[in-house]
């Protein structure tokens, strides 16, 4: 249903002293932007202070009897919505004429209006409605997801908060797959390349070139339509992070999943400085559990003798370790 909500709005004002309406009308943005206080108040000679009680008395005086019929549309509206909306959606939703809205829904008897904090946004909800409950209900599923500590699919947290009290908290955050997250997750709120080449690992699952990771980037939920994805800048990016580690020619793997940075040498020069002399085949599995190599490289490099030995049963050791 749409109301002409410019007339309501001119009819209700119009029993009102003249400069009274006008500090209303320019208050709301009725005629032009929305006006401060103290730029009323410089207009008319007067304080903001005055300005601003001029404005109370002349809202609480406004007869609203006669537009009853539009103030139960917004409160069967809003009690189709659960009894609470985030104020910009509820906004839209009523109308495009949302200075006009915003300006009746403050003189609706029934709907009270909650003005945003560090923690929530603005919203609507019906006076009946418990706002300590809702900011309960917030705090168990902020407690939920701390304790799932990974996204989880918006039916299972409907179990404890609806979806329009959920949107209310600043905390929460739907990823770009609909998953349902604290917005100081990685997942839920990536940022920047590194990180969204972070989740595109974790997807995966496996080693990827850096020119895979770019492509798989652009074609994510999470990329921004208005950047390109250059492969160069995946390169740099994961080059320096280290989350990500050279396995290969251009290809990176997670350092989580066991993966170590280090030319094979190297890494079969710490495998047996840890773990002391060890067959070949031994060596050769756990360097390609680290690497991604020929099984050839690693055969190459057990031959450097200025490096490694052998003993007499066959297994490969330090050679500096022999010297000392």
């Amino acid at each position: 249903m749409e109301y002409n909500y410019i007339k309501i709005c001119s009819s209700l004002l119009n029993k009102l002293p003249k400069r009274t309406k006008e500090i209303i009308s320019r208050r709301f943005g009725f005629i032009g932007k929305k006006e401060s206080l103290a730029l009323i108040g410089q207009s008319f000679g007067i304080t903001r202070e005055r300005v601003r009680q001029i404005e109370k008395d002349g809202l609480s005086s406004i007869d609203i009897k006669k537009e009853k019929p539009v103030f139960d549309y917004f409160l069967k509206t809003l009690n189709s919505l659960g009894g609470v909306k985030k104020e910009q959606e509820f906004l839209s939703l009523l109308s495009d004429k949302k200075n006009h809205v915003f300006f009746l829904l403050s003189l609706s008897p029934d709907i009270r209006r909650k003005p945003e904090d560090k923690d929530f946004y603005a919203f609507y909800y019906n006076k009946k409605q418990d706002l300590n409950n809702i900011k309960k209900n917030i705090n168990k599923a902020l407690s939920f997801l701390e304790k799932k500590n990974k996204p989880v699919e918006i039916k299972e947290i409907n179990k404890i908060i609806s979806e329009t009290q959920l949107e209310l908290c600043k905390k929460i955050k739907k990823d770009p797959e609909g998953r349902i997250g604290l917005g100081k997750w990685l997942e839920i709120n990536p940022r920047g390349v590194k990180d969204k080449a972070f989740l595109i690992f974790k997807k995966i699952g496996q080693p990827l070139h850096f020119a895979q990771v770019a492509s798989l980037i652009e074609n994510s939920p999470f990329a921004n339509s208005q950047d390109k994805v250059y492969v160069s800048t995946v390169h740099n990016e994961l080059i320096k992070d280290s989350r990500f580690v050279l396995v290969g020619r251009g290809i990176y793997a997670l350092k989580e999943w066991g993966y170590e940075p280090g030319i094979v040498r190297d890494l079969i020069t710490d495998l047996l400085r840890e773990k002391g002399p060890l067959p070949k085949n031994i060596i050769l599995k756990t360097v390609l559990k680290k690497r991604l190599v020929q099984e050839n490289t690693v055969y190459l490099n057990l031959q450097n003798k200025k490096r490694f030995l052998r003993d007499e049963k066959g297994r490969y050791f330090v050679r500096e370790i022999e010297q000392a």
